[in-house]
Formats: C-alpha cells, structure tokens, sequence
C-alpha cells in the first residue's frame, strides 16, 4: 500500500503569506478541486497560472489535491483491508478442490479415450459404408432415369418413323412431364439438350402433318369435283325417276278409268341412296381430322381451325374463276359441280368434324359462293344469244339447288339468281327493213327460178341473175335513193340506213349464192359471177347524207369561235371553247354509233368530220373577220388541233382490228390544220420554200392560202404605237423569215 507522502518543508508556510495571497490560493485551490473531481478540463487554470506568472502556486495546488486523493484511498484500504484478507484466503481453498477436481477430470478423460478409441473407428467406417451406399443408389436411380428417358426417346422416334404422330407426341409429353424437372435428370447437358430438341421435334411433327394436310387440300378439289358430279347426276337421276313414276300413274289412272273396275296397281321405286357419300372411299377425310388431332395434340387447335377455314375460303374463291378460253356453255357443268362437291364437303366436315368448322363459317361461305354464282350467271346470261343455251344452264342450275338443299343449304337466292333474264330477244344492229327487203328479195328468187325452169329449161341462171341484178340495182337501189332525196332523215335515222346498207351488202352475196343453188349451178359458179354492190349508189348517198348532217352539226358548235381572242395576250390554257364542244359531241356520236355501224363505215364518216373540221380551222385564219391574229392566238389554235389528234388516235386504235392501215390514221384528216399551225409556230417559215421540206411536212398547204393567212401574222411587238423609240432596234428573225416568205410566195403567184 503507497504511504501518504509528507509535506515538502522547502515551500513556504502558508501563515507566511499575505493574508490577501492566502485567500486567493484556497479559493483556487478549491475550484481546481472542483474541477479535477468533475473530470473538467484544466487547461484554463494552467493558462492563468502561467499568465498571472505563478506557475508554482499551480504546481503547489496539484500536489495538494494529489495528497489529499491519497489520503482518501489510505483510508478506503484500511476501512475494506479484512474482508480483503478474507477473500484470499477462500480462494486459495477454491484453488486446492480445483487442483482436485482437475486431476480427477484427467483420470476420467483417460478411461473415456482408452473406451471410445474403437467405437470411433467402427463410426467412421459405418459412415463411410453409407456414404458409399448412398453414391450407389443415386447411382443406379440415375441409371434407371436415363434407361427410362432413352426409352422414351427411342419409341418417339419409332412412331415418329411409322407415321404414328400421336403416339410421338405422347412420349414427348411424358418426357417433358418426367425429365425436365431440376432434378430429374443428373447430367446438365442431358437436360439442355432435352430442352431443345423437344421443341425442335414437335415442329417436325408439325411439318410433317402441314405436309399431309397440304396434299388433302389439293386431292379434295378433285374428288369434290368428282362428288358434285355423282351428286348432280342422282339428283338428275331422282327428277327422272320422279317424271317417270308420274307417266305411269297417269297410265294406271287412265287404265282404271277405261276398265269400268277397280283396278290395283303398286309402283316401284328403286332403293337407290341418294346420297353421294354413301360408297366406301368417296370422301377420305381422315388425313384431315388426323391434322386436326395432331394440331390440338400440340395446342394449336385455333390456329389449325382459322387456317383451315382460310385455305377453304382460298379454294372456293378460285373455283370461281371462269376461264375466257373455254365458252362458259362447255365448261358450266365442271363449274357447278366443283361448287356442289365443296359445300358437300364441308357439310360433311361440319357434322363430324368436332368443331373444325362451324355453322357460322359454313353460311359465310355459301353467302359468298351464292354472290359469286350470282354474279357469274348475271354475266354470262347477257352474253348469250341463243335460248336453247340459256335454259340448258338455268336446268343444271336447278339441279345444283336440288342437291345442296339435301344438305340443307339455303337455295332459295340461287333460284333467284336463275331467273336472271338475259338479253333476249337479240337486238340487231338494223332495223326490220333488212329482213322484210331478204325476203322479198329470196321470194322473188325462189319465184324466178320456178318461172324459168316450167318448161324443162335447164340453163335459165343467166337469167336469174339479170332480174336479180336489176330488182337490186333499179327498184331496191332506187328507194333507197329516193328516201335520200327525201330530206326527211335525221342524223340516228341516217346512221340507221347506213348500217342497213353495210347488212345488206352482205346479204347480197347471199343472194347470188341462193339462186345459183337453186339453179342447180356449182357455187363456185355463182361465186366467179358477183360483180360490185348493187346498192352502190344509194350506200354512198347514204353515207354522203350522215357526213352531211354531222358536218351541219359541227358548223353550229364552229360558231363558238367568234369569241377566239386573237390578239391576246396569253394563250388559253385548255383550248378553245369550240373544240371542247366539238369533241364531247364527237365522242357521244362516236359511243352510239359503234352499236350499229360497221367499223369501215364509222371511220369513213370520221374521217370526213375531221377533215371537215381540219378546212374550218384553216377557214378560222382565212376569214375576213380575223384582220390578224398572234402568236397566242397560233398556240390556242395548236391546244385545239391538238385535242382532235388525240381524239383520232383513240378512235384508230378502235379500228385498228377492222380497217385497213391505210385508212386507219384518223390523224390524216387534220393534216391541212396541223401543217398551218406548224408553219405558223416555226421560227424558219421560209423553209417552205424548199420543195423537200414542203414535200415532207407541208403537202396539203396551197400557196395562195399560206400567203393571205401569213399576211396576218403579227408580232407582239406590231402594235399600236410599238414602234415609238425603237428605230434602231433589231427585225425579229422569224418576222423578218415570214416576210421573206410572202414575198417569193407573191413573185411565184
């Protein structure tokens, strides 16, 4: 124990300070006490001790604390000091049991090792025996996993070989269902590989199956083409059955009657089924159902019925297609039948397909194939001409309802659709004066020959001829000349003459022909005896009369051309008014006129309206009411001629099967207009002068024409008062060419 320390005798007693001194270092003595015993920070009291310069009486004031502190634990120690001995003494008697108990823990220790020594030998041998047996058994679980999986694999691919599709999918369920769980399968790879070559097998078996659906679809179109055959052919079969058990049951009724008796009588009738199916190996439609499994086998049930549904619709749009190389009348029968074979087909689906297709898809099919049917027979009935092949249609039409309303297909729109009246009677292109003319004319013929050949005559054609010749050149020819001269013809009853006269041409050929049969002369004969048309005369007056009237018509729309502005200042955009008028008549004449005139006749009376139109233009530039006329003015007249030209051309294109080439170019007609305008617009008029120039580009122009009409050419610049200022300016060298021209045009004439 540390002993109190005694004061130090070198510091100075406190008695023998100042008093003022004394009371100072108490009262810092306390508050340094104060501090030290709060745990509070003496750096204040060092840094005012070493200020006030008295370190010392610090230093003396921490000494005195440090006494007082010992004091404190001298007299703490001396209060505890026997319970302190006290403690030793328990703890070196704890300490002796220890040592006590510690070697008897080490005796113990020693008999426990020298016991379980070989216990834990036996436990790790144990322990490692089950290790091993556990390695094996998962071992042989692995094994058995993976015979089991290759066999699976094995028979998926054995049913896959043999075409036994559900069979293979089956297994692939199961190994799906077994193997792909974390740990069924040991090996990693195993399962990865399993993971993606089971997807990769169901795609095969789908191609597979497409493959097979594929080749049903294109197999079914002809044997529905086969079953709508079969089917057509009983429903005919079974009307003809009907009409035959009507006859004989009118008979046995008209027998009874005559027989004054009662008279029993039965009818048989055939067991035939009606039904086309019916046959084994008609309709083979387990590679489709077989698709269908396969593909609601995978999931895809949905997508195998719309795609079903879709190739169906693809089919029945095609079967509609009706060829233009075949007559409809030689190809209708396939036509029908393959429809009737279809929905046959799909009747048959619906009722055992197991929702393949439903009833809602059915309809919307037939819906269609009916406004498909309606539409073919609508075009082909107004292309027919003879009755007998109209009705022959409208019977294996009624044939066709017959069948499919066994299937309970709605029919009634389709019957509808047979009593579409098509254009009949045939409306000629002349009018009854043609064949009231043929047969006065065959009459007198037949007349003729019967006069000459009384007597036994036998060389009397010679004859015949000669009054046929003169009927048709004197009378026929004279009438119709005098209802030329007439003057009572309008343009639609001209152009009605006119087509009578292209029909009659014709049917004079007949004539020659007829006689000579009857004349019992060789045809060839007859044929080396035609001379011209006898009618000549009053087809070309005629004809000559409708250009007449057209040309009348046309001079009235000419009288639009008062409002050419001919000094304007810029050309119209679109042409003129006239040609504008001009043309929509010409193209409304044109619509109406191609229904009964010949095409040579039509292009003839074209011909002549453009060229009629062609000496009015000219007429336009020669008139004395144009004093002059522009440029402007040129390029509206060449905006006109151009419209006319592209008229002419769309009728030569009409014409080009009918009329020989050299007529054929409408745009001749306008040459003498068109070679004006060009004179007019080109910068080198002059060249006309060169005779192979004219020859080429302007052979319809006369002198005197092309002189007066460039005369009246003017310059923008030849106006009122355009010359004010500009003496000295340069001539214009096209001005300045067409003057040149003028003159040697005047010293030739």
């Amino acid at each position: 124990m540390r002993r109190k320390s005694l004061p130090d005798s070198s510091l100075p007693s406190p008695s023998s300070r100042g008093g003022a001194a004394g009371e100072s270092d108490k009262q810092d003595l306390l508050l340094l006490s104060t501090a030290i015993a709060n745990g509070e920070d003496l750096a204040p009291f060092v840094r005012k001790a070493f200020v006030s310069g008295r370190p010392d009486s610090l230093l003396h004031s921490l000494r005195h604390c440090v006494r007082s502190k010992e004091s404190e634990i001298e007299d703490l120690c001396r209060a505890h000091y026997q319970e302190f001995i006290s403690a030793v003494d328990e703890l070196r008697s704890l300490l002796s049991d220890a040592d006590t108990l510690k070697s008897s823990l080490s005796e113990a220790n020693s008999r426990l090792q020298s016991v379980g020594v070989p216990l834990i030998a036996s436990l790790d041998a144990y322990l490692e025996a089950s290790s091993v047996a556990r390695n094996l058994a998962s071992a042989l679980s692995s094994a058995r996993n993976c015979v089991h999986l290759l066999d699976l694999c094995d028979r998926a691919n054995e049913h896959f070989a043999s075409d036994n599709l559900y069979r293979a999918l089956r297994a692939v369920d199961s190994l799906e269902r077994d193997f792909l769980l974390p740990d069924a399968v040991p090996s990693a790879g195993l399962r990865r590989m399993l993971q993606r070559q089971i997807p990769a097998f169901r795609a095969h078996v789908e191609r597979r199956i497409s493959k097979d659906f594929s080749d049903w679809m294109v197999q079914i179109r002809i044997v529905s083409r086969n079953l709508g055959q079969m089917a057509i052919g009983r429903a005919s079969a079974s009307r003809q059955r009907e009409e035959e058990l009507r006859v004989k049951q009118r008979q046995a009724e008209e027998q009874s009657r005559l027989s004054l008796r009662d008279c029993a009588y039965s009818l048989d009738e055939e067991d035939d089924a009606d039904d086309p199916l019916s046959g084994a190996g008609a309709l083979d439609l387990t590679p489709l159902y077989r698709a269908f499994h396969i593909y609601q086998t995978l999931g895809l049930k949905d997508r195998f019925r719309q795609y079903y549904f879709e190739n169906r619709n693809l089919q029945l749009t095609s079967d509609f297609q009706v060829s233009s190389m075949t007559p409809f009348l030689e190809s209708h029968q396939t036509f029908f039948a393959q429809i009737a074979g279809f929905f046959i087909v799909e009747d048959r689906v619906f009722r055992t397909g197991g929702g393949l297709i439903t009833r809602v898809e059915v309809d919307a099919l037939w819906d269609t194939a009916v406004t498909k049917m309606a539409s073919v027979l609508e075009d082909q009935f107004s292309r027919m001409q003879t009755a007998s092949h109209l009705l022959l249609i409208k019977d294996y039409v009624s044939l066709l309802s017959v069948t499919l309303r066994h299937y309970g297909y709605t029919v009634d729109p389709l019957l509808d659709t047979s009593d579409i009246i098509p254009a009949f009677p045939y409306v000629a292109p002349f009018s009854s004066t043609v064949p009231d003319c043929c047969r006065i004319v065959r009459s007198f013929i037949e007349d003729s020959v019967s006069f000459l050949s009384y007597g036994g005559q036998l060389d009397f054609y010679a004859f015949v001829k000669k009054y046929l010749d003169r009927l048709l050149s004197e009378v026929l020819d004279g009438a119709f000349l005098r209802l030329v001269e007439s003057k009572s013809l309008g343009v639609s009853q001209a152009m009605q003459v006119a087509a009578n006269m292209a029909v009659l041409e014709r049917a004079c050929e007949f004539f020659l022909r007829h006689a000579g049969q009857l004349s019992g002369i060789p045809l060839r004969i007859a044929e080396r005896a035609r001379r011209e048309f006898a009618l000549k005369k009053s087809r070309d007056a005629i004809e000559e009369l409708l250009l007449s009237l057209l040309r009348g018509k046309v001079d009235d729309f000419m009288l639009l051309t008062d409002g050419i502005v001919w000094m304007g200042e810029d050309p119209p955009q679109n042409g003129n008014e006239y040609a504008n008028e001009v043309i929509i008549y010409l193209e409304t004449l044109v619509s109406t006129a191609q229904q009964i005139l010949p095409a040579q006749v039509l292009c003839r009376v074209i011909y002549g309206v453009l060229s009629h139109i062609s000496e009015k233009i000219v007429g336009l530039f020669l008139s004395d009411l144009v004093k002059r006329f522009n440029g402007n003015a040129v390029a509206g007249i060449d905006t006109d001629v151009k419209l006319f030209e592209s008229f002419a051309e769309n009728q030569s294109q009409l014409f080009s099967e009918f009329v020989e080439s050299r007529t054929n170019d409408l745009k001749q007609a306008l040459g003498e207009a068109r070679q004006v305008v060009n004179l007019l617009a080109s910068n080198h008029p002059e060249n006309f002068l060169n005779p192979v120039i004219r020859e080429k580009s302007y052979n319809k122009l006369d002198y005197k024409k092309v002189v007066a009409i460039s005369e009246k050419l003017r310059d923008s610049s030849d106006r009122l008062f355009g010359t004010f200022g500009t003496r000295s300016a340069k001539q214009n060298p096209k001005k300045k060419s067409l003057d040149a021209l003028i003159k040697r045009l005047k010293d030739v004439s």
